[in-house]
This record gives C-alpha cells, structure tokens and sequence, in this order.
C-alpha cells in the first residue's frame, strides 16, 4: 500500500499531501482525483502513506526508485561465515576468501571486502600517509611555486640519482647528482637551490616519495617554506619538473654516459646554460633569467 510510482517531480510530495488534506477535509477520493487529475487509486495510496506518517508531516516523499534486494546478493549463510570468520581470527580479505572457497564457500574476493565493509570491519592501514592538499598556489611571481622531484637511472645494484628543481613563474631550474635519494639530501639540495635562486622560495611542491616526508616539511617550515604534496593519480600537478627532467636527460645526462663524477660535472654546466642561455617557447623564447629580470 505504501509504495508508489517513481517521478522526478519536485512538486508531488506536495501534491500528494495537498490530496489527503482535500480528503480529510471531507471530499470523496474520487472527487480528488477528478481534481488533480490522478487515478483514485493513486489517492487511495497517498492516504494510506500518510498514516505512516507523523502527525505534522508537511508531505509524502518520493521513495527512492533502488530496488529493495539484489538477485545476486550473497546469501545469509555466506555473510556470517565471513564475518565469523573475521571476529574470530581477524585475517585480512584475502585470507578469508581463501579459507570460504577451501570451504566449498563460492563467494568473490570483492564481496568479502564489500561485507567487511558494509558492516565497519574495516580499518586504514597504519603504514599509509595522509596528506592535506590545501589549494594549488597560483604562480604570479617567481618562487610562488617551486616543484622539486628526483629521477633514478639504472638497476638497483647501480643506481644514478638526480634532484631537479623548477620554479613554475620562471622556469629557473637547478639540479644536483646525488648518491642516494632520502629527506636530509633533499633538504640540503633545496638549501643549495635557495642560495642560487634570485627569488626566495616560498611554496615547495613534491611528490609522494620517502624523500619528501615529514622531516623534510618539518625543515622547510623552519625556513618558512611551505611544503606541498602533489594529488594522487594527478600526473599534471608536477608537470613542470617532469618536463625539466626529461630535457635534463635528452640534453645532458644521455650524452656524459653514467659515472658520478661525469654527471656533476657536466649538471652545472647545463644549468648555467639552461637558465640564462637556452630560450624556451614558453616564455617567448626568453631565458628564465630574463623573465625574473623584467618581473
């Protein structure tokens, strides 16, 4: 009795209260529907709905047009053989996925996560990291927006590294050949890259990488340095650097083969020629340094 036809209409919660009041007040239901222009049926159904209701409901809702059960849906047995499972040994999905089907249980690993789920049995995991983004600094004037990342070349066994640093406004850009990769190398190449820039820093915007974690924000800060984590999954947040870096690759490091001492040697001498010789298209085919002069 108290279900009813699904309609996008804004208005018929209304309406249909508006019909019972019109009942109550004495009018048959088929004068209503002749009326509002409604079977008397569908009258019928909104008075009887309206006696679920509370005394001063103001109008019948729509009811949402979902449908009550799924015919797929697991089945009782199999929700509480997951959930018995899980408050008894407190495995992971995959274990008591593994253990129902072992059981001659046929259930998916989805649906196990989606049971856990469902009913608040799932926890975040102690190792991940959670970031704030607060809004992206629009890049009005030179240090406004400084992104840094690092690239890695070769196996794990002999590993080349190179921190690469861009400031967006002006495309100035530094970089240093490293060792190894981690927060105190990465504090002391921004240190480096602020001495060299004619412009202080004041937005630093780094990946998500070990490199860049909270030690490294703990220094930045120190230095009233805001630091910045790129979104996950949004590859156009450090575009920049990523750009500089594949330039620094085609036009310096492939063509100085490998070894350390070659790669900081031959990394100075591309940066000098990068910011105050080699024009970029965009910028007009001006050098970076010329952009911060005329700012």
């Amino acid at each position: 009795m108290g279900y009813m036809s699904y309609t996008t209409n804004p208005r018929m919660p209304h309406v249909r209260m508006q019909a019972v009041r019109l009942v109550n007040q004495g009018w048959s239901t088929r004068k209503v529907a002749r009326h509002l222009g409604y079977s008397q049926s569908s009258i019928v159904k909104w008075v009887a709905k309206s006696k679920q209701l509370s005394s001063n409901a103001r109008i019948i809702p729509t009811l949402s047009s979902r449908p009550l059960s799924h015919p797929h849906k697991l089945s009782l047995r199999v929700v509480n053989a997951i959930l018995d499972h899980r408050q008894s040994f407190g495995r992971c999905a995959e274990i008591i996925h593994y253990d129902l089907v072992k059981q001659g249980y046929s259930v998916s690993l989805s649906s196990v996560k989606r049971t856990l789920q469902r009913h608040n049995l799932t926890y975040p995991s102690k190792w991940k990291k959670w970031h704030q983004y607060p809004p992206r600094p629009i890049a009005e004037k030179p240090g406004m927006l400084v992104q840094i990342d690092t690239m890695i070349d070769g196996p794990h066994t002999d590993s080349r590294y190179a921190y690469a640093v861009i400031d967006t406004y002006s495309r100035w850009a530094f970089a240093r050949a490293a060792n190894r990769a981690n927060t105190h190398v990465s504090w002391q190449v921004v240190k480096k890259a602020q001495e060299l820039a004619p412009f202080p820093f004041q937005t630093i915007q780094s990946d998500h990488g070990s490199e860049f974690s909270k030690w490294f924000t703990k220094r930045l800060l120190s230095k009233g340095i805001h630091h910045r984590h790129s979104r996950v999954r949004r590859p156009t947040d450090n575009a920049h650097v990523e750009r500089f870096i594949r330039t620094l690759q085609n036009e310096c490091l492939s063509r100085c083969g490998r070894s350390y001492s070659t790669w900081r040697k031959a990394i100075p001498e591309f940066i000098h020629y990068y910011n105050s010789e080699r024009p970029h298209m965009g910028l007009d085919f001006k050098t970076p340094l010329e952009v911060i002069t005329s700012y």
